[in-house]
Formats: structure tokens, sequence, C-alpha cells
């Protein structure tokens, strides 16, 4: 009789002891999700991409042959952004007959000294549109050679809004327009800027398709 009385008092104590055991259980699990649950957000935040690599740039250069230009050296965006417009010109292969022209013209000091002026660069193709003889006679008469190149040259920095409906005096004495939205410019209705918005050190550069001539 007194092992049977204490068998049913180890059976209650253990039923007793039963919930407790259950309890302490769940707050365990439960601990354990509040510490993933926790974790989860800064995993996602180690995740995120850096800002500065997601960010446009707005000032940046745009247009088609923008894409030919060197990605590194003195001939790529930041290497031209640290030298003056002639010097940028000489060290990019698009621009080698303007840079030629400019020499026989004895511009490139002047250009280089200038500050905060604005030039619109025919390329190497915009020259070739040139008949050859008449491109020859021309590199070869400094005085309208002068007249040409400085032409191109608008003596403030223009940016491409400035350029949706402008009409700027240039360094030649004579007007230029310019007219165009978003990435799409032209000047004198004739010439495409086909690559804008290139910093040197002291002028803003518009890559254009074909020359301009001025009018008298």
């Amino acid at each position: 009789m007194q092992s049977r009385v204490r068998r049913v008092a180890v059976a209650v104590a253990a039923a007793a002891m039963l919930p407790l055991a259950l309890t302490a259980c769940s707050g365990s699990d439960s601990k354990d999700k509040v510490s993933d649950t926790a974790s989860t957000p800064a995993k996602k935040g180690s995740d995120m991409p850096s800002p500065s690599g997601e960010m446009p740039q707005a000032d940046a250069p745009f247009g088609p042959a923008c894409s030919s230009v060197p990605k590194d050296g003195a001939g790529s965006f930041d290497g031209m952004a640290k030298d003056p417009v002639a010097t940028a010109a000489s060290n990019n292969p698009a621009l080698s007959t303007l840079v030629t022209a400019v020499k026989k013209a004895g511009l490139v000091d002047t250009l280089n000294n200038a500050q905060n002026i604005t030039v619109f660069a025919p390329t190497n193709d915009a020259f070739a549109k040139i008949p050859k003889a008449d491109l020859d006679k021309v590199l070869n008469d400094k005085a309208q050679l002068t007249k040409i190149l400085t032409y191109h040259v608008v003596g403030q920095k223009l940016a491409p809004k400035d350029l949706q409906n402008g009409s700027f005096d240039t360094l030649e004495k004579s007007k230029l327009t310019t007219s165009g939205s978003g990435e799409s410019y032209k000047v004198n209705d004739s010439a495409k800027v086909v690559c804008g918005n290139v910093k040197t050190a002291n002028a803003n550069v518009y890559i254009i398709d074909t020359v301009l001539m001025p009018k008298s």
C-alpha cells in the first residue's frame, strides 16, 4: 500500500513538471526566432549598393561619338578636364585635323590661355566633308583659317540647356545659333553635336560633325 501511494505521488509530480518544461522550450524557440528576425535587416543593409555607384552624372558628356573616347589616359574625359582646350584636343585622335589647323593658324596659346570659353570642335570626318583642294587652300591661308577657327569659339561657357534656342557672339565677331533639347543639338541648323558637354580646364567642348563657316 505504501509503495502504491509513492508511485502515484511520483506520477502526479511528473505531470506537474511537464507544462513547465514545455513553457521553457517554447521560450527558447521564441528567443531564437527574434534573433533571426533581427539579423535579417542587417544582412539586407550590407547588400545595398553604394549610392555613388548608382547615381547618374547629370553633367556628364553625351552623344554617340562619346563612346569612342578613351576610358583612361590624357585623351579620356578625366584627362581632358585637366588640360587647357588646345592641349586636350591634341590628345583626342578624332580631332587631329582640327589640332593641325589650330597650329597652322597660331592659335594654340590663344585658346589655351583663354578663360571660360566654349569650343565647337569639328571631327576629322567633318573636315573630310570639305573637298581636299579647298581644305588644303584654307589650311595654307592663315587669315582665312583663323577666321574659320575663331568662328567655332564662343567667349563664355555654355551648358547644354543654353543651346536649346541660343544665339552667341563668336571670337570671329559674328554670331552662331544653336537649337535642340535633351541630348540632341544642332549648330547653325547644319552641324550636329555628336559628343557634347566635354570639359577641359578652361572650356566646355561640343564635338560636331560639320565645319562651321562664317557668313562673311
